[in-house]
């Protein structure tokens, strides 16, 4: 798996040893995610907003109405920085100073460019269905020209941004390891609900909201 080169922005400084550059913990950490944010300059103010997020390949997809006064500035090559976090967990210390928490996170740097061939914004599109209800593209009605025209569906290349993960227990002074504190993790997960019908449709339930609700409560 390719390792992309730290640039000045991405390298990290505070706890590198939590730092990853593996094209592959990015990968894992944007797909295990339904939204990201988005902070940008406007030229009078700085925003961060969350946005619907996928990847195909090695790039980064949003989408929006053409009315979206944010997707017109990014389709121009406005710069973003997207942040990404997963919270999996409070690390309690022995010492209030050493307490930490256990987090998945990235954050990526670049310029988002427009998908204008309505074939390929089409099939970036599938690829978001599928992404969150697999098999779902077979069931539902596909958007119309008009539709799809007034949508923008962007990309922007995975090729600068900064992982770091925190997994663990507790690291605590030696100092403080004999004192009559309890110490570890509690763990914390997004799991998954059961599905619930619409009220008095007459549809048969589908693989995919079957096997959602088989794995209700487990994490996602």
């Amino acid at each position: 798996m390719r390792k992309t080169a730290p640039t000045p922005r991405t390298r990290i400084r505070r706890s590198p040893e939590y730092a990853h550059y593996d094209t592959r913990q990015l990968y894992d950490i944007i797909d295990a995610a339904h939204l990201c944010h988005i902070a940008f300059h406007d030229g009078n103010s700085v925003h961060s907003l969350p946005m619907a997020c996928w990847r195909v390949g090695d790039h980064l997809h949003i989408h929006g109405s053409t009315g979206s006064r944010l997707m017109q500035s990014l389709c121009i090559g406005m710069e973003v920085s997207i942040s990404i976090c997963h919270f999996d967990g409070l690390v309690l210390a022995r010492s209030a100073f050493n307490h930490s928490m256990n987090y998945r996170s990235a954050v990526i740097y670049g310029c988002f460019t427009p998908i204008n061939d309505e074939t390929a914004k089409l099939e970036v599109l599938d690829h978001f269905m599928e992404r969150l209800a697999p098999g779902r593209v077979r069931d539902i009605r596909n958007g119309n020209r008009k539709e799809l025209g007034a949508t923008i569906v962007l990309r922007l290349p995975l090729t600068e941004a900064a992982v770091k993960i925190r997994a663990g227990g507790p690291i605590d002074d030696e100092k403080d390891l004999d004192l009559p504190v309890w110490a570890g993790v509690l763990p914390v997960a997004l799991v998954k609900l059961p599905a619930i019908a619409e009220p008095g449709q007459q549809i048969a339930t589908p693989d995919y909201v079957s096997s959602w609700t088989a794995d209700a409560h487990k994490p996602v």
